[in-house]
């Protein structure tokens, strides 16, 4: 039996679920407590596929899972089989008539407290049987999801060419890194360094996501390297408990702090930790109708952004 064939008749749903769950979850924990079931069940679950693949398809690593290139292509049509599978269960459930399901959305971490979660709320308020789904994930799996139909839209970065092939992107804003702590945090004097800065326990954006190269790349414009023990996370609440509580200096795009520094609940270190400023906007499928209500949530980003400035 050849490998194609070997691949068609014993792959099973479960084997697409865990691989697309852990594309979106960013780490086999999070995949497998998302999916009900243990991370050795889970690492079971996709070895097995990568021997029907007959090829790799995630990367593992302590600080996560990254998709290969071919794993990045099989995920857009894992999603496909996905979705399908579950509008035929729909259709044959006896005596159901097929619902319209919620509106799925996806959104960066840093754009989900300053920017979607207002205008939900707002949206909410006035349309009180609105159903939306909303993923946090990374940038790369919000552009597989928006591609393969799985989401209507997203909040994500701009990417390689290749990468927005097939998208729209409206620009919302421009972010930038900030270098964030408690506010009566010891860093807090004139004449603090960088390096200084660095000597404190650190949070980051794990390897392999846009946040992350631009610090690397700051780091390198000023003769200094990335300690090798920094917490490496993309999950907002996590970052802010350390930062407030524990003494951790947070390395930050901008928007995913922005009401803390307004309130003063965390502060800025006074420091150049801007880096490039990158475009942060919506993200459509091209020759995309969009239903009314995705029209309203476009309008209401646009206005959150307008109204206050991230």
């Amino acid at each position: 039996m050849d490998r194609v064939s070997r691949f068609s008749q014993r792959v099973r749903v479960r084997h697409l679920h865990a691989f697309v769950t852990t594309a979106q979850q960013g780490t086999l924990g999070r995949a497998a407590l998302h999916l009900g079931i243990t991370q050795p069940a889970l690492s079971k679950t996709l070895n097995e596929l990568e021997y029907l693949a007959g090829e790799p398809l995630l990367l593992r690593s302590r600080q996560g899972t990254e998709l290969t290139a071919s794993g990045t292509r099989f995920l857009h049509d894992a999603i496909r089989i996905l979705d399908a599978l579950n509008i035929v269960d729909q259709v044959m459930r006896p005596g159901s008539a097929p619902q319209p399901g919620p509106m799925h959305i996806g959104a960066l971490p840093t754009a989900i407290v300053s920017v979607v979660a207002p205008v939900l709320a707002g949206l909410q308020q006035h349309y009180p049987g609105w159903r939306i789904q909303v993923s946090t994930l990374a940038n790369d799996a919000l552009l597989m999801g928006i591609k393969s139909g799985q989401m209507a839209l997203g909040i994500g970065r701009m990417a390689e060419r290749v990468l927005m092939d097939g998208l729209n992107f409206e620009l919302l804003y421009l972010e930038t890194l900030r270098l964030v702590v408690a506010p009566h945090h010891p860093l807090l004097h004139a004449g603090v360094t960088l390096a200084e800065a660095l000597s404190w326990p650190l949070i980051l954006s794990p390897r392999g996501t846009v946040p992350r190269q631009n610090a690397e790349s700051l780091m390198t414009s000023h003769g200094l390297r990335l300690p090798d023990g920094a917490v490496e996370t993309l999950s907002t609440t996590l970052a802010r408990r350390l930062t407030l509580s524990h003494g951790y200096v947070w390395l930050v795009p901008y928007g995913a702090v922005r009401d803390d520094l307004t309130s003063n609940q965390l502060r800025t270190l006074p420091l150049p930790s801007q880096g490039m400023a990158e475009a942060v906007g919506i993200l459509t499928r091209q020759q995309q109708t969009p239903p009314p209500e995705q029209l309203q949530l476009v309008a209401a980003l646009r206005q959150r952004v307008l109204d206050v400035p991230v």
